[in-house]
Formats: structure tokens, sequence, C-alpha cells
């Protein structure tokens, strides 16, 4: 027995040896495995791209920024009244004969995140400056899963005035706007996002409801929903719609309203978006189309438009694809 016992313990101390330097192994491959895994996953933590393709919906701000030193010379056209009624139906060309606004604009990117913009309308001559800055961006792990932005403007108006000389200040031809906007990317779905705004007039008309005698409001508060719904690698359908909380709006028939809508068909052609749409507001910037859409579609009181987007790299930085989404 004695001689057994000397005889098998090589044997098994060499087994000891191997399962202890197995063990060791597997333990280091256990590390370089959630080392791999790690490096993945912050990897595939990137951000998601072309939630949507321009820095417009149709009427509403999207969440996009520009690239930083990247300049966009925006130019967006509403004709007038498809239907027969207010200056459409075939004696105008279903409004084609009519120009409801236009606005020439031109959008500057700060840094990839941070924008601003001026631009001029032709409706009531409204010259608009904004700042919108994008601080979250929805990433790919999903880590973030909305893209949020800010955006605020100041309006002015330098027309006559046509109160009758009810415009005793400079500060009554000034509106602002101030919103948040929301967003998500659906993987090749689409996109939708979501925009609490509040518009503040300086000035608004004296007249009352017909029936529940309330007056105007000169702040408003509304809550617009847009969306991207992607057809194929450059062409999408695009809307966007605000409900307006206002009492003085409510069946006001002495002063119609009507909860702006826009329809439109987005394609991509080389270096510019374009947008051909349809809305039921002539105004293009929120502190016109939020409080005064005074047409309604079911009368044929929508408008052919459309949007042309251009943009261009200053100072030479190398454009990245989507570098903002």
């Amino acid at each position: 027995m004695k001689l057994m016992f000397l005889k098998s313990s090589p044997i098994k101390y060499l087994l000891a040896v191997v399962l202890a330097l197995s063990s060791i192994n597997l333990f280091a491959q256990d590390d370089d495995l959630m080392k791999m895994l790690e490096e993945t996953s912050e990897e595939q933590n990137e951000p998601v791209i072309a939630t949507f393709k321009t820095t417009r919906v149709i009427n509403s701000h999207s969440t996009k920024t520009l690239g930083k030193k990247v300049l966009d010379f925006r130019i967006t056209h509403r004709f007038g009244n498809f239907g027969a009624g207010s200056g459409g139906g075939i004696h105008n060309f279903y409004g084609f004969d009519n120009a409801a606004n236009i606005r020439l604009a031109f959008e500057y990117g700060i840094t990839d995140n941070l924008m601003i913009g001026v631009g001029r309308s032709k409706v009531q001559e409204v010259i608009d400056g904004f700042v919108k800055w994008r601080f979250l961006t929805q990433t790919t792990n999903n880590k973030i899963p909305f893209s949020v932005a800010v955006m605020g403007n100041t309006a002015v108006t330098p027309m006559r005035d046509p109160t009758g000389g009810e415009w005793t200040k400079f500060l009554h031809r000034v509106s602002y706007t101030s919103q948040l906007i929301i967003a998500r990317k659906f993987g090749n779905v689409g996109s939708l996002e979501v925009m609490p705004t509040y518009v503040h007039r300086n000035f608004v008309d004296g007249d009352l409801h017909p029936t529940s005698g309330v007056q105007d409001e000169n702040g408003l508060f509304a809550l617009g929903v847009a969306g991207r719904i992607q057809l194929t690698g450059s062409s999408s359908i695009v809307f966007d719609y605000y409900y307006t909380f206002s009492e003085y709006r409510k069946d006001n028939t002495a002063n119609p309203y009507y909860m702006p809508l826009a329809i439109g068909y987005e394609i991509e052609t080389g270096g510019h978006i374009f947008h051909i749409d349809f809305t039921n507001s002539a105004g293009i910037i929120e502190n016109q189309f939020i409080p005064n859409s005074s047409d309604t579609w079911t009368e044929g009181g929508f408008k052919f438009g459309f949007n042309i987007s251009r943009v261009f790299t200053i100072g030479g930085r190398k454009k990245k694809r989507d570098v903002e989404e």
C-alpha cells in the first residue's frame, strides 16, 4: 500500500497543477471576453443619423441642426388656395397665380449642435431670427432614446400700421416663440417628434368671440406633432400638425380659425433637399401659422408649396455625413 501511494502521488500533483492552470486560463478568457463585449457596446453607442433630413419638417422645426460652419440657404414658397373660394379655383389656376407667402432665409451652424438663422417673409413683411440648440441626441444602443432640442425666435414687422394707429410702440410689432422639440427615429421606418410650443404676441386685436365674449390671447400654448415616413433612401412622406389651446379660436364664426396641417413629399437630390407640400396655413414661421391659420382643408383652403434647402460649407471644413444626426 505504501508503494502504491508513492507511485500515485506524482500523478495527483500533476492533475492538480493542470486543473489550476486551466482555471487561470478560463478566468483570463472570461476577462478578455468581457473586455471585448464592453468595447463592442461602446462602439455601438453611436449617434442616430438622419432622424430628419433638414432643419424643417414642413412648417415645423426638426431636431436636426446644421454642422459647424455649414450655411443653409432656404426658400419657402406658398401659393394661393387650391379651392374655388378665397382666390383659388380654375380662374386663378388653383392658386398658382397667387403667392400667399414667400420666405428667404440664411441659417448657420455655430457648432454641430447650435445654429442660428434669419429670414424675411412676405406676409406682414416679417423679419425673424432664431436660435436652436440640440442638447440630446438619440443613440443606437438606446441609452439616449430621444433627440431633444430647444428653439426660440423673435419676429418683427416693419409694415405700415394696419390698425389705424393702435401700434403706438415699437414692441407692438414684435412676437416671440419658445419651443421644445422631442424626436425619435424608428429604424428605417421613419421618425416622429412632438413640440410643446408657446407663442407670445405683444399686440392683439380687441375683437371678442361672438358667443363666449372672450378676447384673443397675447400668449398661446400649442402642441405640435410631426413625422417622416421613409419610402426609399432618398424620399419620404412628411407631415406636421398643431393643436392650439385658445378659447377665442373655438367655433369663432366672426374670425374663423383652423388647426394648421401640412402634408408633403421630401426628396434628397445631391446637395439639396426638396419638399413638395400642401398646407392650410399661409404663415411659414410659428409666430404666424400657429395663431393665424384661417383656411380649412375641407373647403379647398389648402395651398401648394415647396421648400428648397441648399447647404454650403464655409471655411474649408470637410462636411461630415449627417454629423449632427
